[in-house]
């Protein structure tokens, strides 16, 4: 054996004996990759989410922070998601198409969120959902149901409210279940170009129309339109027996007042949002007296009822932001059930990975909220979710329709303005 072999093989296994020294040393410590890995703390786990906190949507936006607040603070208090606090990056779009995309960019590409929750209103969570999509994160929203969003052909957007398109339908079959004497016999509508408001309006008149009940006026006015007096002179100068309108809380507002200072009383009236937010719209009109009467649609929830974690929600909603809970925005149980979704969803599948709690919302899993079960279809509509018809009565928001499930009977004809 030559003098070269011996030094080589003297060298080899002097590096495999100082290995194995080292190894043992390791072992000897108890380091490990998993023991080492888990003794560290963990990451907060970062969602991202645009609120409309000025512009045409501040109310909804506003109640929508409230209730996504709410949610991640009962999730800490529980101990988190897989053992990982819940921080909320929240950014305000002022209610613009073009903010909420810069948002969202910005939400995943600089602010690098694991998670994005959907913004208020279809007309923002339509494009929204579309730059999630580019980045491959799951979207879960509550607030953007109209039928234009799920045309969209996108597999990662799921909305866990009822579909918005249905809303007034319970509210047409009230009206078709009058006796004949009393049924109205004409309608005005007046719609903002939303594709939250608009179609909810237009499934009213077709089935109003096809129970007889002639339209006399139909309006559809822009998203941005701020001032709203020709809109309500028009329906006024039409004479309706019955109110349709396609609104956010400035729309009803302006047609209630305008309605009231010039005395007219249409049989019923109902709007497709703004009464629905409690004092913030009956002190707009002049206190709840005006309120009397008036209806709004309800996607599936209201202080009352008998829901997963409904009763804690309400309890902390009232021990954290004041009022009644008759006052509680629907907003708030909307924007709850998106965090409640994806809590449960990640709990299943063990990660937030965003292609894993994708592919387990499409998995045909029934889920419970605040609002009730959620289960996706195809298009990502909550399948499950039910309507419900509301309306101010004694000062509160109650259930009146359908009668299975109501509190009072409904009003009709509404009284007249105070």
């Amino acid at each position: 054996m030559s003098r070269r072999t011996t030094l080589w093989n003297f060298n080899v296994m002097k590096s495999v004996g100082m290995l194995f020294v080292a190894l043992f040393i390791f072992s000897a410590c108890g380091g490990s990759t998993t023991t080492t890995t888990s003794s560290q703390p963990k990451t907060p786990i970062k969602i991202g989410i645009s609120l409309s906190l000025s512009g045409d949507f501040s109310a909804d936006g506003l109640a929508f922070k409230q209730g996504y607040q709410l949610w991640a603070d009962t999730v800490n208090k529980s101990g988190g998601i897989l053992g990982r606090q819940v921080t909320l990056d929240i950014v305000s779009d002022a209610s613009s198409t073009t903010q909420v995309v810069t948002n969202y960019q910005k939400l995943i590409t600089i602010d690098h969120c694991d998670m994005v929750f959907g913004p208020f209103s279809s007309l923002l969570t339509k494009p929204a959902s579309v730059v999630a999509n580019r980045y491959g994160y799951t979207f879960l929203e509550g607030a953007g149901g109209g039928p234009s969003v799920f045309t969209q052909g996108l597999h990662n957007l799921f909305d866990v409210s009822a579909p918005v398109a249905n809303l007034l339908v319970s509210f047409t079959q009230y009206i078709q279940s009058l006796p004949a004497s009393q049924r109205p016999a004409t309608a005005a509508y007046a719609t903002q170009d939303d594709p939250f408001t608009q179609p909810q309006v237009d499934t009213a008149r077709k089935y109003l129309e096809a129970a007889g009940v002639k339209t006399v006026s139909y309006q559809v006015y822009p998203a941005e339109t701020t001032d709203y007096t020709p809109i309500a002179q028009k329906m006024i100068n039409a004479k309706a027996q019955v109110i349709v309108t396609g609104t956010l809380l400035p729309d009803i507002v302006a047609y209630v007042q305008a309605f009231k200072q010039q005395h007219y009383n249409p049989q019923a009236i109902i709007a497709t949002a703004g009464p629905d937010q409690g004092a913030q719209f009956t002190k707009a009109i002049g206190g709840a007296p005006t309120a009397e009467g008036v209806f709004v649609p309800n996607g599936g929830w209201y202080p009352g009822i008998k829901t997963f974690q409904n009763a804690q929600m309400v309890k902390d909603f009232l021990a954290k932001y004041g009022g009644t809970a008759d006052a509680i925005s629907s907003d708030v149980a909307e924007a709850f059930s998106v965090g409640q979704t994806f809590q449960q969803a990640a709990t299943k599948v063990g990660s937030i990975d965003n292609k894993k709690i994708t592919d387990t919302l499409h998995s045909d899993i029934t889920l419970q909220t605040v609002q009730g079960p959620v289960k996706f279809d195809s298009t990502g509509q909550n399948v499950l979710a039910t309507g419900y018809l509301f309306q101010w009565q004694g000062g509160s928001l109650i259930s009146v329709y359908p009668s299975s499930l109501a509190t009072k009977a409904p009003l009709y004809p509404k009284p007249a303005w105070p």
